[in-house]
C-alpha cells in the first residue's frame, strides 16, 4: 500500500531547478550573491511590492520583520494561536510576547473581533497568519491597526499568490513574511523573504540579516546570519516560473475535492471568503463528530496522506506553558480537535483525487 500512496505534499522540482543549481556551483558563488538579489526582484515584482529581502528561513523573516518594527523586551504582539509555532517564537525570540486571539471556524484565520478586546498600552503589532493559503480578513485588520497606531506583520508562509481584494498578501500590512520550506506552494529547499514597501525597513532588515553591518566588518548593531544563499536562489527562480501554474493546480484539485465531499454527512469542506483568492497550501476538513483521529488512522491504513495543522494551540505547548505565555481560545482549541488536511499538491492525478474523496467516504460511513 505504501506504494501506491497519495501523498499529503510533494516538492515539484524539475530540470530548470537543476541547471539553476548546477550554475551555481560552477560559478563558484554559492552563498549570497547575484542570484539572491535576482530572485529578490522577481519576488518582490510578483508580489507587488517596492523591496523583498530574502532570508534562511521564513521563521527568520518572521523574527527580522517584527525588528525592523522595534518589537523588544515588554512589548506585546497579536497573533493567531491556530498556527505553526514559528508564528509564535519570532514574537518570542525579539523579548516581546505573543498574545492570542481566537479565529473564526470558517477561514481558521484570526477573528477581527477578537482583536481590539486584546489591545493595550503594551501592544505594538498584529501578526495575521494567512492559513492555509486563505487571507485572513486585512480591511478589518488594517482599520484596527490604524487605529491604535500598530504594525501590521503578515505571515504569508502559507500564501504565496494569495490575494485579498485583488491585492496579493505581503503587500497589505507593513511588512510580508513568506517560507520556502519545501512542503509549500514553491520552495528553495529552505528559505524565506520579506516584502514591505517602506525603504527604511527594507535597508534595516538587509543590515539585520547579514550581523548588523551596512558594509563589511563594520557593524552598528546586533544582527544575524539569516542570509540566503545562491543555491536556494536558483531554487527559487526556476519556481517563480511554474508558481502561478502550482496555484492552478491546487485550486483546481481544491475543487475536484469540493465536489466530490460535498454531500458527506459530518464533513465541512474549506470555506472560501467574498473578495479572495484562496492558493490552498493545504485542503483541510472539519469532523464535526469529533472523531478526528478515527478517520486519520482509517485514511492512512488506506494509502491517504494526512496532515493535522494544527494539533495543538500554541499556548498549550509545553514551552510556552513554562514560559507562562497563555491564552484562552474556544474556536482554535476545536479546530486542533477536529481538522484534517488532505492531498492538494498539483503532482496529484485525477484518479489519486478519486481515491482521496472514495476513502473518505468509506471513513465517514465507518465512524459516523
Amino acid at each position: 500500500m505504501e506504494d501506491n500512496k497519495v501523498s499529503i505534499a510533494n516538492p515539484n522540482i524539475g530540470k530548470e531547478e537543476i541547471e539553476g543549481v548546477l550554475n551555481v556551483l560552477k560559478s563558484g558563488m554559492i552563498a549570497q550573491g547575484p542570484k539572491v538579489e535576482e530572485f529578490e526582484k522577481k519576488f518582490a515584482s510578483w508580489i507587488g511590492s517596492e523591496y523583498a529581502i530574502a532570508t534562511n528561513s521564513g521563521t527568520s523573516a518572521l523574527h527580522t520583520a517584527l525588528l525592523c518594527c522595534g518589537i523588544g523586551k515588554g512589548d506585546e504582539v497579536i497573533t493567531s494561536p491556530f498556527t505553526f509555532i514559528a508564528s509564535g517564537n519570532s514574537i518570542v525570540y525579539t523579548g516581546g510576547k505573543p498574545i492570542f486571539a481566537d479565529i473564526t471556524l470558517d477561514t481558521y484565520n484570526i477573528d477581527p473581533n477578537q482583536i481590539e478586546t486584546l489591545i493595550t498600552d503594551k501592544t505594538k503589532a498584529i501578526m495575521p497568519v494567512h492559513l492555509y493559503g486563505q487571507p485572513a480578513k486585512m480591511d478589518e485588520i488594517k482599520e484596527i491597526a490604524d487605529k491604535h497606531d500598530l504594525y501590521i506583520v503578515e505571515d504569508a508562509a502559507q500564501a504565496h499568490g494569495a490575494k485579498f481584494n485583488n491585492k496579493c498578501v505581503g503587500d497589505i500590512g507593513d511588512l510580508g513574511c513568506f517560507s520556502f520550506y519545501p512542503t509549500k506552494n514553491m520552495t528553495t529547499s529552505e528559505g524565506g523573504i520579506i516584502t514591505t514597501n517602506n525603504e527604511e525597513f527594507y535597508e534595516l532588515a538587509k543590515k539585520i540579516r547579514a550581523h548588523g553591518a551596512s558594509e563589511r566588518y563594520y557593524h552598528d548593531m546586533i544582527g544575524y546570519n539569516y542570509r540566503m544563499t545562491d543555491i536556494a536562489a536558483a531554487i527559487g527562480i526556476a519556481q517563480m516560473d511554474k508558481i502561478e501554474e502550482f496555484n492552478m493546480s491546487r485550486n483546481k484539485n481544491a475543487n475536484y475535492l469540493n465536489d466530490g465531499l460535498k454531500d458527506i454527512e459530518g464533513i465541512k469542506t474549506p470555506f472560501l471568503q467574498e473578495n479572495t483568492t484562496h492558493v490552498y497550501h493545504q485542503y483541510t476538513i472539519f469532523i464535526e463528530n469529533g472523531k478526528r483521529d478515527e478517520y486519520v488512522e482509517f485514511l492512512n491504513q488506506n494509502g491517504i496522506g494526512t496532515g493535522i495543522h494544527y494539533p495543538i494551540p500554541l499556548y498549550n505547548q509545553p514551552i510556552y506553558k513554562e514560559l507562562e505565555i497563555g491564552g484562552s481560545c474556544k474556536n482554535a482549541e476545536e479546530a486542533a480537535s477536529k481538522v484534517i488536511s488532505l492531498p492538494v499538491h498539483p503532482s496529484l492525478s485525477e484518479n489519486d483525487l478519486n481515491r482521496v474523496i472514495e476513502v473518505v467516504k468509506e471513513a465517514s460511513n465507518k465512524f459516523s
